[in-house]
């Protein structure tokens, strides 16, 4: 999602905002191989909601899924378009505006690096898409970057760079997700990235 003033776009930032240059950085940083084999755990024939979609990548590393992707950056949905309109479908619009005539039948919900580019408002949002959008016995799966002990210096000065200004620490996720349902896990990880960082999963259960 890039439509959010929780987020800082200037200067050497704005690099990222050109989709090659976003979806390169994507593939040789964060290589989601490790997130969908622990995590995320798709199956082919499941429907699956990415929100805050970017250029489509993580549909690489997918089963034969019914996928949506949203994100409210034309140029990325331009892009994801371009490469993945074989394996999904995708729209340009943000979380308040995106309407699903088919509710209540997604089995997964995505929002990776999503929360930490808007506010703890626009988060409230997500949280209700997610919930009117999946089965029950669906997941919101979330992944932040995260603040913490165990944490190397690079690694939080490398997180203090990001675009998104509303990282938080684990109790600050904890108590931005917790109201919305009633069984999250967490897992914090400094071995998802190829560079020195801290990620935390956030598992929502509805």
């Amino acid at each position: 999602m890039t439509n959010s003033v929780s987020e800082v776009t200037s200067g050497i930032r704005s690099v990222l905002s050109v989709p090659f240059v976003y979806s390169l950085y994507q593939k040789i940083v964060f290589p989601r191989d490790k997130l969908i084999r622990d995590y995320i755990k798709p199956y082919a024939g499941q429907k699956v909601l990415d929100i805050g979609c970017g250029t489509g990548n993580i549909i690489e590393y997918l089963p034969e899924v019914e996928y949506l992707g949203i994100d409210a950056s034309l140029e990325y949905v331009q892009k994801a378009r371009h490469r993945f309109a074989h394996r999904g479908t995708f729209q340009h619009v943000g979380v308040k505006d995106l309407s699903l005539p088919g509710k209540k039948d997604f089995d997964i919900a995505l929002a990776i690096g999503v929360l930490h580019h808007i506010s703890d408002e626009e988060a409230f949002n997500l949280f209700c898409l997610a919930k009117s959008a999946l089965k029950p016995g669906g997941r919101l799966i979330a992944v932040e970057p995260c603040y913490g002990e165990g944490q190397s210096f690079l690694a939080r000065w490398i997180i203090s760079k990001d675009r998104g200004q509303n990282i938080k620490d684990k109790p600050g996720y904890e108590n931005l997700v917790n109201p919305y349902f009633k069984k999250v896990n967490y897992h914090v990880r400094h071995d998802l990235l190829r560079i020195p960082y801290t990620l935390v999963v956030i598992e929502c259960f509805v």
